[in-house]
């Protein structure tokens, strides 16, 4: 006599797009600071500048009604979102296209636009960090008076910064080389966050530089920025979120012009 077993049919549900989404962003920040060279950069460049030049080299001065370690604090902020999204995004996009990883991801089910926002995630995660860290310093060390409001505006603007920085990195993939991404790189975070009057007051500065400002994200991010915490800044909320605006979706048309070029050769 035999017996037959049956065993239960189990059916597998396709996961949701809302949990692909989570758990590439999830991977992707694991990923980001599990990279020690990129991580320690990342954060260690606007920290090791802001104990530099915000703590060590401008204290008891003032800019208006702000001590200059609160003013400082702001620019480095963003500084530090854009060294995230351009170093983040930008080389990590370039180095995943030369390796291959890209077309295993345009293999796979997962959405092509979880792999953009898993990246943006990453920078807006490295941004939280940043911000933590320097406002402890500017606390501990720069007698910074800050309230929760001002940290939380701080933050929403380093986060907000994400989106036109994680365009420029996407761009910035699709144009270069991947063995020169890291050096393009530089060209861009270094003189854009000197010209935008990240490390020292645009004032300060040539009126010659203080003309051609306004073109970069960096500016209007840090008016924005300076505005919030009582500094004295230039513009108004609509011009620099016109600025923003109108920088986002040139990033968005070159990296689309670059993406459809490079498909169509290759």
């Amino acid at each position: 006599m035999s017996t037959t077993a049956t065993l239960p049919i189990v059916s597998a549900a396709a996961p949701s797009a809302f949990r692909i989404f989570l758990t590439e962003m999830r991977y992707e920040v694991i990923r980001a600071l599990r990279t020690r060279a990129f991580s320690l950069s990342a954060i260690g460049f606007p920290v090791m500048f802001y104990c530099l030049f915000g703590l060590m080299m401008n204290r008891n001065q003032t800019i208006g009604a702000v001590d200059v370690t609160k003013y400082l604090l702001g620019g480095y902020a963003i500084f530090g979102s854009l060294g995230a999204a351009i170093f983040g995004i930008g080389v990590g996009v370039a180095l995943d296209r030369s390796a291959g990883w890209m077309e295993l991801k345009q293999a796979s089910p997962m959405p092509p636009l979880a792999y953009v926002l898993s990246k943006a995630c990453m920078a807006v995660v490295f941004s939280l960090i940043i911000v933590s860290i320097l406002t402890v310093l500017g606390i501990a060390f720069g007698h910074v008076h800050i309230t929760l409001l001002e940290y939380l505006h701080i933050f929403g603007i380093a986060a907000l910064a994400a989106i036109p920085f994680s365009c420029l990195g996407l761009a910035m993939a699709f144009l270069v080389p991947p063995t020169a991404a890291g050096g393009i790189a530089n060209l861009i975070y270094l003189p854009m966050s000197f010209l935008s009057g990240l490390w020292v007051p645009l004032k300060f500065l040539p009126h010659a530089l203080q003309v051609i400002a306004p073109v970069f994200p960096t500016y209007h991010l840090a008016q924005m920025m300076y505005s919030t915490l009582g500094a004295p800044s230039e513009g108004t909320l609509t011009s620099h979120l016109f600025g923003l605006v109108g920088f986002t979706f040139i990033m968005l048309g070159i990296t689309w012009l670059a993406y459809q070029s490079r498909s169509e050769n290759a």
